[in-house]
Protein backbone atom coordinates (compact mmCIF):
# COMPACT_ATOMS: atom_id res chain seq x y z
CA UNK A 1 0.00 0.00 0.00
CA UNK A 2 1.42 3.38 -0.95
CA UNK A 3 2.00 6.18 1.52
CA UNK A 4 -0.76 8.20 -0.18
CA UNK A 5 -3.27 5.41 0.22
CA UNK A 6 -2.28 4.87 3.85
CA UNK A 7 -2.61 8.55 4.71
CA UNK A 8 -5.89 8.93 2.86
CA UNK A 9 -4.68 11.76 0.64
CA UNK A 10 -5.86 10.21 -2.59
CA UNK A 11 -8.78 11.67 -4.46
CA UNK A 12 -11.89 9.82 -5.58
CA UNK A 13 -10.27 8.73 -8.84
CA UNK A 14 -7.31 7.14 -6.99
CA UNK A 15 -4.73 9.75 -7.96
CA UNK A 16 -2.97 12.01 -5.54
CA UNK A 17 -3.60 15.75 -5.87
CA UNK A 18 -1.16 17.53 -8.16
CA UNK A 19 -0.15 14.34 -9.95
CA UNK A 20 -1.47 15.63 -13.28
CA UNK A 21 1.20 18.26 -13.89
CA UNK A 22 4.18 15.90 -14.21
CA UNK A 23 3.37 15.00 -17.85
CA UNK A 24 3.23 18.69 -18.73
CA UNK A 25 6.60 19.32 -17.08
CA UNK A 26 8.10 16.31 -18.89
CA UNK A 27 6.66 17.55 -22.19
CA UNK A 28 8.10 21.03 -21.58
CA UNK A 29 11.46 19.41 -20.82
CA UNK A 30 11.34 17.39 -24.06
CA UNK A 31 10.40 20.48 -26.08
CA UNK A 32 13.17 22.36 -24.28
CA UNK A 33 15.74 19.78 -25.31
CA UNK A 34 14.70 20.22 -28.94
CA UNK A 35 14.89 24.00 -28.50
CA UNK A 36 18.33 23.73 -26.93
CA UNK A 37 19.63 21.66 -29.83
CA UNK A 38 18.18 24.19 -32.30
CA UNK A 39 19.74 27.11 -30.42
CA UNK A 40 23.07 25.27 -30.24
CA UNK A 41 23.11 24.65 -34.00
CA UNK A 42 21.58 27.91 -35.28
CA UNK A 43 23.14 30.12 -32.60
CA UNK A 44 26.51 28.45 -33.03
CA UNK A 45 26.38 28.93 -36.81
CA UNK A 46 25.32 32.58 -36.58
CA UNK A 47 27.84 33.20 -33.79
CA UNK A 48 30.62 31.69 -35.91
CA UNK A 49 29.61 33.76 -38.95
CA UNK A 50 29.40 36.98 -36.92
CA UNK A 51 32.28 36.59 -34.47
CA UNK A 52 34.39 33.66 -35.62
CA UNK A 53 35.57 31.24 -32.95
CA UNK A 54 34.70 33.63 -30.11
CA UNK A 55 31.16 33.99 -31.44
CA UNK A 56 30.78 30.22 -31.66
CA UNK A 57 31.99 29.71 -28.08
CA UNK A 58 29.74 32.55 -26.85
CA UNK A 59 26.65 31.09 -28.52
CA UNK A 60 27.39 27.62 -27.18
CA UNK A 61 27.83 28.96 -23.64
CA UNK A 62 24.62 31.00 -23.91
CA UNK A 63 22.64 27.97 -25.06
CA UNK A 64 24.22 25.80 -22.37
CA UNK A 65 23.38 28.25 -19.59
CA UNK A 66 19.79 28.41 -20.77
CA UNK A 67 19.54 24.62 -20.98
CA UNK A 68 20.86 24.19 -17.43
CA UNK A 69 18.43 26.77 -16.04
CA UNK A 70 15.52 25.25 -17.94
CA UNK A 71 16.44 21.83 -16.55
CA UNK A 72 16.62 23.21 -13.01
CA UNK A 73 13.14 24.66 -13.40
CA UNK A 74 11.67 21.38 -14.65
CA UNK A 75 13.39 19.33 -11.96
CA UNK A 76 12.24 21.73 -9.24
CA UNK A 77 8.62 21.36 -10.36
CA UNK A 78 8.88 17.57 -10.50
CA UNK A 79 10.52 17.36 -7.05
CA UNK A 80 8.09 19.87 -5.55
CA UNK A 81 5.16 17.93 -6.99
CA UNK A 82 6.38 14.76 -5.30
CA UNK A 83 7.31 16.29 -1.93
CA UNK A 84 4.56 18.84 -1.58
CA UNK A 85 1.41 16.86 -0.88
CA UNK A 86 -1.59 19.15 -0.99
CA UNK A 87 -2.81 20.71 1.30
CA UNK A 88 -0.19 19.85 3.96
CA UNK A 89 2.80 20.42 1.74
CA UNK A 90 1.84 23.62 -0.04
CA UNK A 91 4.58 25.51 1.83
CA UNK A 92 7.13 22.87 0.82
CA UNK A 93 5.94 23.03 -2.78
CA UNK A 94 6.28 26.80 -3.07
CA UNK A 95 9.46 26.80 -0.99
CA UNK A 96 11.12 24.49 -3.51
CA UNK A 97 9.85 26.48 -6.51
CA UNK A 98 10.78 29.90 -5.10
CA UNK A 99 14.05 28.61 -3.65
CA UNK A 100 15.07 27.30 -7.06
CA UNK A 101 14.11 30.61 -8.66
CA UNK A 102 16.24 32.51 -6.15
CA UNK A 103 19.16 30.10 -6.63
CA UNK A 104 18.98 30.50 -10.42
CA UNK A 105 18.86 34.29 -10.06
CA UNK A 106 21.96 34.38 -7.85
CA UNK A 107 23.85 31.95 -10.12
CA UNK A 108 22.92 34.03 -13.19
CA UNK A 109 24.13 37.30 -11.60
CA UNK A 110 27.42 35.70 -10.50
CA UNK A 111 27.87 34.13 -13.94
CA UNK A 112 27.24 37.42 -15.76
CA UNK A 113 29.66 39.28 -13.50
CA UNK A 114 32.30 36.60 -14.04
CA UNK A 115 31.76 36.41 -17.81
CA UNK A 116 31.75 40.19 -18.25
CA UNK A 117 35.53 40.50 -18.19
CA UNK A 118 36.46 37.35 -20.11
CA UNK A 119 38.52 37.97 -23.24
CA UNK A 120 37.33 34.76 -24.91
CA UNK A 121 33.64 35.76 -24.87
CA UNK A 122 31.74 37.86 -27.41
CA UNK A 123 29.17 39.56 -25.14
CA UNK A 124 26.84 40.54 -27.99
CA UNK A 125 26.53 37.00 -29.35
CA UNK A 126 26.20 35.62 -25.82
CA UNK A 127 23.49 38.14 -24.94
CA UNK A 128 21.45 37.59 -28.08
CA UNK A 129 21.72 33.81 -27.70
CA UNK A 130 20.48 33.93 -24.11
CA UNK A 131 17.61 36.29 -25.03
CA UNK A 132 16.50 34.11 -27.96
CA UNK A 133 16.79 30.95 -25.86
CA UNK A 134 14.80 32.43 -22.96
CA UNK A 135 12.04 33.61 -25.31
CA UNK A 136 12.05 30.18 -26.93
CA UNK A 137 11.78 28.55 -23.52
CA UNK A 138 8.73 30.66 -22.72
CA UNK A 139 7.12 29.60 -26.00
CA UNK A 140 7.99 25.96 -25.28
CA UNK A 141 6.38 26.18 -21.83
CA UNK A 142 3.22 27.72 -23.32
CA UNK A 143 2.98 25.00 -25.98
CA UNK A 144 3.49 22.25 -23.40
CA UNK A 145 0.80 23.74 -21.16
CA UNK A 146 -1.67 24.20 -24.01
CA UNK A 147 -1.23 20.64 -25.24
CA UNK A 148 -1.33 19.07 -21.78
CA UNK A 149 -4.46 17.67 -20.23
CA UNK A 150 -4.91 18.22 -16.53
CA UNK A 151 -8.00 17.30 -14.55
CA UNK A 152 -9.41 20.43 -12.98
CA UNK A 153 -12.43 18.87 -11.30
CA UNK A 154 -12.39 15.57 -9.50
CA UNK A 155 -15.94 14.35 -10.02
CA UNK A 156 -17.53 10.96 -10.37
CA UNK A 157 -19.48 10.81 -13.61
CA UNK A 158 -22.71 8.81 -13.89
CA UNK A 159 -21.03 6.33 -16.23
CA UNK A 160 -18.33 5.69 -13.60
CA UNK A 161 -20.80 4.76 -10.85
CA UNK A 162 -21.44 1.13 -10.20
CA UNK A 163 -25.12 0.35 -10.17
CA UNK A 164 -26.95 -2.79 -9.32
CA UNK A 165 -29.09 -4.37 -12.05
CA UNK A 166 -32.26 -3.65 -10.04
CA UNK A 167 -31.49 0.02 -9.57
CA UNK A 168 -31.21 2.60 -12.35
CA UNK A 169 -29.54 6.00 -12.24
CA UNK A 170 -32.94 7.70 -12.10
CA UNK A 171 -33.72 5.85 -8.84
CA UNK A 172 -30.70 7.28 -7.05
Amino acid sequence: MSQDAASGSQSANGKRPGAGDAPIIRRALRYGIVLTIAVLVVGGLIGFLVGGGLGLVSALIGAGVTAVFMGLTAVSFLVAGRLGRLPEGIAIYYGIILGTFLLKFVIFIVLIIWLRGQHWLNPTVFGFTVIVAVLGTLIVDILALQRGRVTYVDAVLPADRTTSPDKTLEDS
